[in-house]
């Protein structure tokens, strides 16, 4: 049940909508007030709130999993690298959650007792993976903070300059922070939650890209004297286009973070101007800061530049841009399970395999230009690695207190220069990128498939002549051949019909250790014509060391082109002299099937058009992982997952 009471300090009404919120923050005077009963009690200022780009204000409402909840409260934390801001939400079911906003990623979280014992904070370090309410989390975000302002209804005595040592976990979607501003240390799981999902009504107006609600803060640069602007309190840091210095927002005498560029530093202007205005996957976007990173490798140095785009209801987005080759990532709020700091070689994600493809040591910040949500600085370094699957690619970011994964999709520079309606063309890129999709991949793919229809279709029609053209037999009959009567003999008649064929004959032989000879002569009884072969056949066998075997007792030899008629064949032997045993033979006459020499022939020339794309397949793989810590050992190729 709601109630009501009088503000000590202004006299403005002041309205508790939970029966559990013990503090509150007068919205017209900011003084922070504690419950007791119905008097409520100053206990002291709190600072005005900072504004920013979010869409969610006082009053707004939404549902989570088909429960109603309003926004009564909120605390805005500031932090080394930002703002950012936690809302305190009343269910219908009178239960109350955080609803946590910060760099466009939304997570809600709700109080949760555990009875053991909590890692201390100090022990704690990015990527560690420890066992806390029944699952598995991972540290990735470990922060000194401290709440700068507050509003509406709030569950705990706060004030300006309220400290908050705080670690964020994670496990998937799954999300967890452990707050060590209590004792015992307060724990609060939930998960991230897509903002569309939340079905928020009552937002602020206004916020969608590319207007800002706020009035800009001009000021000129302490470096050079170029004018800059931030066009919002949520921008914590500002890089001078003219000379490269970036500038503290925050502090009221404009702070320098890291020096100009000098004159024999080189300056890289961004493909993209800063407050270019576009469209990636039909949403609004807008460039509003632009950094270079560099990492050496055995000395040689490669830059490649980072755009933070703004997009809708206070979200961010990045395009990254390495010669020519262009990515649009996205910082993941379910990051793979698979998320500690040690290095792996293969991620599992959304159902697909990432393989490690490289490591950074030391990713530097060079140049700095536009506005960014922290406080970035030339000169700062961070560890990246990355794992692809062609088009896509996983990206784990870490520092000394933050650990991040983002996912990045190749997209082609003519894509950018639509969504953004460039002037001209982007530049092409050079090289193969590390989740640049194979571009024979898909033809190696079809090639194959169209090669198996090929082949079976082939098969088919090989075994159609095989069992239906073929195979008559024409002629069996047996012989006996003794060593020192071999004289020649003649066998019965046949006939062949039809076109002209091809007759295969068939000696099948009782040779045992033994050799004979075999003239045959096939004779068209009507014209004379005769066609000679002459065959020799040998079987020998043994046991030395093990049973062995040399030669064979069988033979057939094929007449092509045989016209129709009655025919016959002569058989003059040639026997070993030295061997007296009697040799029988089986001889056996039929049309011969259709041969497999064609079909041989067909399917070796249907074998180099696949053979030719999974060269110029694998040839590009080569070429992608020759840049990765996986380099090919020489004469091979590394298979980067295509298919």
């Amino acid at each position: 049940m709601a109630l009501s009471a009088s503000c000590p300090s202004c006299g403005a009404p002041v309205v508790f909508k939970s029966a559990s919120s013990v503090f509150a923050v007068c919205e017209y005077c900011q003084s922070t007030l504690v419950r007791h009963d119905q008097n409520l009690e100053d206990i002291g200022k709190m600072a005005a709130l900072v504004e920013d780009r979010s869409p969610l204000q006082m009053g707004a409402e939404g549902s989570y999993k088909g429960v109603h909840f309003a926004l009564i409260g909120r605390i805005q934390i500031k932090y080394s690298q930002g703002i950012w801001n936690e809302w305190h939400l009343l269910f219908d079911d009178m239960r109350t959650g955080w609803l946590s906003e910060a760099g466009g990623e939304y997570v809600l979280t709700f109080a949760q007792f555990v009875g053991e014992a909590l890692p201390p904070f100090a022990e704690l370090k990015i990527g560690q993976r420890f066992v806390l309410a029944s699952q598995t989390w991972t540290v990735s975000n470990l922060e000194n903070a401290e709440c700068i302002a507050g509003q509406g209804e709030l569950p705990f005595k706060v004030g300006a300059g309220y400290p908050v040592a705080a670690a964020d976990l994670r496990n998937g979607a799954n999300f967890a922070t452990l707050d060590y501003s209590e004792t015992p240390p307060l724990l609060f799981v939930g998960e991230a939650v897509d903002f569309k999902s939340l079905k928020m009504a009552n937002l602020r107006e206004g916020m969608a890209v590319p207007t800002p609600t706020v009035e800009a803060k001009v000021f000129r640069c302490p470096s050079c004297g170029s004018p800059m602007q931030a066009r919002s309190a949520q921008i914590l840091a500002v890089g001078c286009v003219s000379c490269g210095a970036v500038v503290d927002t925050a502090d009221q005498n404009a702070k320098v973070l890291s020096k100009a560029l000098g004159n024999r530093d080189e300056k890289y202007v961004p493909r993209l101007p800063l407050g270019s205005k576009g469209r990636l996957e039909d949403k609004p976007v807008e460039v509003i800061g632009f950094l270079v990173k560099q990492t050496k490798v055995d000395g040689i140095a490669y830059d490649w530049r980072e755009y933070l785009l703004a997009g809708e209801h206070g979200t961010y987005r990045w395009l990254t841009e390495y010669n020519g080759h262009w990515n649009i990532a996205d910082v993941l709020s379910n990051p793979p399970a698979s998320s500690g700091i040690i290095e792996i070689d293969a991620v599992q994600y959304g159902g697909q395999s990432y393989k490690h493809f490289s490591t950074t040591q030391a990713a530097e910040v060079i140049q700095v230009a536009g506005e960014f949500t922290w406080r970035v600085k030339r000169g700062e370094t961070s560890r990246v690695v990355d794992y692809v699957a062609p088009p896509l690619m996983l990206s784990r970011e870490s520092t000394d207190n933050d650990l991040s994964w983002s996912q990045g999709y190749y997209v082609a520079p003519q894509t950018i220069a639509e969504a953004f309606k460039l002037p001209g063309e982007l530049p092409k890129p050079i090289g193969v990128f590390a989740n640049q999709p194979n571009p024979w991949a898909d033809t190696n793919r079809r090639v194959w498939r169209l090669f198996g229809k090929l082949a079976l279709l082939a098969l088919v029609i090989q075994l159609f002549f095989v069992f239906i053209s073929g195979g008559k037999q024409l002629l069996r009959q047996d012989f006996t051949f003794e060593p020192r009567s071999a004289d020649e003999v003649q066998t019965r008649e046949f006939e062949i019909t039809g076109k002209p064929r091809k007759i295969a004959v068939r000696n099948s032989t009782s040779l045992n250790n033994n050799w004979i000879g075999l003239d045959l002569l096939l004779v068209n009884k009507a014209t004379g014509t005769a066609w000679p072969a002459a065959r020799e056949l040998s079987f020998y066998s043994g046991y030395d060391d093990g049973a062995w075997t040399e030669g064979s007792r069988d033979d057939e030899v094929v007449f092509l082109n045989i016209p129709a008629g009655t025919y016959y064949l002569t058989i003059d032997p040639d026997m070993a002299p030295d061997k007296s045993v009697a040799v029988r033979n089986r001889l056996e006459v039929h049309t011969a099937g259709a041969g497999w020499s064609n079909f041989v022939l067909v399917m070796i020339f249907l074998l180099i058009f696949p053979i030719f794309t999974t060269m110029r397949r694998a040839a590009f793989e080569g070429r992608r992982w020759a840049e990765s810590d996986h380099v090919p050992a020489v004469g091979g190729s590394a298979d980067g997952g295509d298919d």
